[in-house]
């Protein structure tokens, strides 16, 4: 999968996505991340890319012609005309399903956004998809589309040395991940929980089952919504319900 983020810090975008895992799938060619300065494509003899807004307000915006030029260089190299993703706090909320989508793309251009956005029209013509990582504001789009280059590749074939990693992870099935532990047995007087030592497999996945519905009642019950609960689920559940104890 190629990735190509359109960007005014190019080096902050490409020096975050080199290291760990995603920096070792780049090295062994499961993925490639350009970084295109929207500066190189502006034909202001200055250099600027921003503007004032037509009607008024605090802040700049940055130009239509320089990302538009920005863009169609990358066509250009690639041959193709990729699907267009900006980083906006007014976007859709980003999540695990579109990460596993956008993972489908051979090509993905990001166009990060800066200053108090962008010209409208640029996302027209782009036919650009707005996408947020939450209800914030941050100060430009890069931190955003690391995030969702990150999201995006986990669910690209080949970048997880474990095949099944990607997929018993928080958020698939829509259920936050169950707490895992590792040696030793005991530390600072917390002990692993039993049934993790049992040896039994069936008990080990129902306990985990439990431990990520409990989680997930308690972090985060929008979730539920998507669940689709199995007998034993609902068993566990209404055993809550009952005891409210046990959640403790």
């Amino acid at each position: 999968m190629h990735f190509h983020i359109l960007t005014l810090f190019p080096e902050m975008v490409l020096t975050g996505l080199a290291t760990s895992i995603i920096g070792r799938a780049q090295k062994d060619g499961f993925l490639t991340v350009d970084a295109d300065n929207i500066r190189d494509y502006t034909t202001e003899k200055h250099g600027h890319v921003d503007d004032y807004p037509y009607g008024g307000g605090a802040g700049m915006l940055m130009q239509a012609d320089p990302i538009l030029r920005a863009y169609r260089a990358v066509c250009e190299r690639t041959g193709t005309t990729p699907r267009v993703i900006y980083t906006s706090p007014a976007g859709r909320l980003f999540d695990q399903a579109a990460a596993k989508a956008f993972a489908k793309e051979e090509e993905l251009v990001i166009l990060c956004g800066h200053y108090e956005g962008v010209d409208e029209r640029a996302l027209e013509l782009l036919h650009a998809e707005s996408w947020s990582i939450g209800d914030y504001v941050l100060t430009g789009g890069e931190l955003p589309a690391m995030v969702m280059v990150d999201a995006i590749s986990r669910m690209v074939p080949g970048v997880l040395s474990n095949s099944e990693s990607g997929e018993t992870e928080s958020f698939e099935g829509s259920l936050l991940e169950y707490p895992q532990y590792t040696r030793p047995e005991v530390y600072e007087g917390l002990r692993v929980p039993p049934v993790l030592l049992s040896g039994d497999h069936g008990k080990v996945d129902r306990w985990r089952r439990d431990q990520s519905l409990l989680r997930t009642m308690e972090r985060r019950p929008d979730l539920f919504a998507k669940v689709e609960f199995t007998k034993a689920d609902r068993k566990f559940l209404r055993t809550l319900e009952a005891d409210p104890d046990l959640s403790e």
